[in-house]
């Protein structure tokens, strides 16, 4: 584990394992549902909000632990769960699949979703929509009588407009889940840990199969195998590009043959066991061959900039100010830098966003905080550029510093 420091190595050593043993240190999976609803009902109570309506299958799951066909739910808005600032969640699952989270003690009632979607209702939504205001009007009610402050994160307007028809003011169940989420405990981090470890073992096949010849779909496959292999659940993108496609960056990986003496570029956004996201990013040299001096030029630039930035996390900072110290990025690299600096990460990418020392202003208003997992990004490539390089890491910011989560080594070959 080169260039990693002892406290990150630590942590990497002590990752639990994804399956459960009564002998061996494991994630106590009830301990973390209570801290993560503990988390937004504190958000709730901040904000004097009698609870939050969840419609994003991931801002579900971390309130009260349930999933179901996750990405499915993404697009279908056939599931969702009442959060009240005090108590037990009301889950309103998928109707078909009402018996799958029986089992947990973070719900206090489990119910057929009131589903108005036009995919399920057709032109009957009207009528639909009204029996789902009603119903929903009435558990709230009950939760938590004479407060009509709600809050939610993903709410069609049909439905926005019928619970306000029925006296309720809708409030920002975005900012309440994003600010629930930022700050892990000990177990979400051990949960984590493990994700990161099953993406690095898809990272390390990857880079077993590299070899000219392998198109990039063949090669992005063997990560998404791994995952799916090892217990974890899917991959947000398909970000691999090769040779000429890594500049500029954001191509997904496609039927393109990799040829000797080519940079190969990816980002993981890998959802892994127990639901946690690994977003780490690598560039790799396709051999048999030499690296280029501008390939070790690029690489080093990157290198260097992931390297400064990490660096910045430190615990009372504002995201504004780190963003003002940040690694001044050469001018021949500004027109195509990533999309930011850093972003929050745990069961996908989250708040907060930090941008650049010339628009540092853009980054999101806040205070770095013990506990919180960011990723620090980093790509390099010149409008001029036939190549460009990618990397990220995976930190955890604690009161003695930044630690790295991800461990995977750097290409030293491409390294001066």
């Amino acid at each position: 584990m080169n260039d990693i420091p002892p406290e990150s190595i630590r942590l990497a050593r002590d990752t639990p394992g994804i399956a459960q043993h009564d002998a061996e240190p494991q994630v106590d999976i009830k301990r973390m549902r209570a801290y993560r609803l503990g988390r937004v009902q504190q958000m709730l109570r901040d904000r004097d909000l009698a609870g939050v309506l969840l419609y994003d299958p991931i801002n579900v799951r971390y309130a009260n632990g349930s999933s179901n066909m996750q990405v499915w739910m993404l697009h279908n808005q056939h599931r969702y769960c009442w959060v009240p600032v005090e108590g037990k969640t009301v889950l309103f699952d998928y109707p078909p699949a009402v018996h799958l989270a029986e089992h947990l003690e973070t719900i206090g009632d489990i119910r057929p979703a009131r589903i108005w979607t036009y995919f399920s209702a057709g032109d009957r939504y009207d009528e639909r929509v009204v029996t789902w205001a009603d119903e929903l009007a009435g558990v709230i009610r009950e939760t938590n009588p004479g407060n009509t402050r709600i809050a939610a994160d993903h709410l069609d307007i049909l439905g926005g407009k019928a619970l306000e028809e029925r006296g309720f003011s809708i409030h920002n169940g975005q900012e309440v889940m994003e600010r629930a989420r930022s700050i892990k405990n000990s177990d979400e981090l051990a949960a984590m840990l493990s994700s990161i470890s099953v993406c690095e073992a898809g990272m390390a096949k990857m880079q077993q199969e590299l070899r000219p010849g392998i198109t990039e779909n063949q090669l992005w496959s063997h990560l998404h195998q791994v995952n799916i292999a090892m217990g974890g659940e899917w991959i947000e993108t398909r970000l691999l590009a090769s040779g000429g496609r890594t500049n500029p960056w954001f191509r997904e990986s496609s039927d393109r043959v990799i040829r000797a003496g080519e940079l190969v570029a990816f980002d993981t956004d890998l959802i892994g066991p127990f639901g946690y996201c690994s977003d780490i990013s690598r560039t790799w040299f396709c051999g048999p061959g030499k690296t280029s001096d501008e390939q070790k030029r690029l690489y080093n630039y990157a290198y260097e900039q992931i390297q400064a930035n990490i660096e910045e996390f430190r615990p009372g900072r504002t995201f504004e100010d780190i963003a003002r110290s940040s690694w001044r990025i050469p001018n021949e690299f500004v027109a195509r830098r990533y999309g930011s600096m850093t972003h929050g990460v745990g069961m996908a990418d989250e708040w907060p966003l930090v941008t650049f020392s010339d628009n540092a202003e853009r980054s999101s208003p806040g205070i770095v905080e013990s506990g919180m997992t960011v990723c620090v990004e980093s790509y390099i490539g010149a409008e001029d550029g036939v190549e460009g390089v990618k990397l990220e890491e995976q930190i955890l910011v604690t009161d003695k510093g930044p630690q790295r989560l991800s461990t995977y080594p750097y290409e030293h070959d491409l390294l001066n």
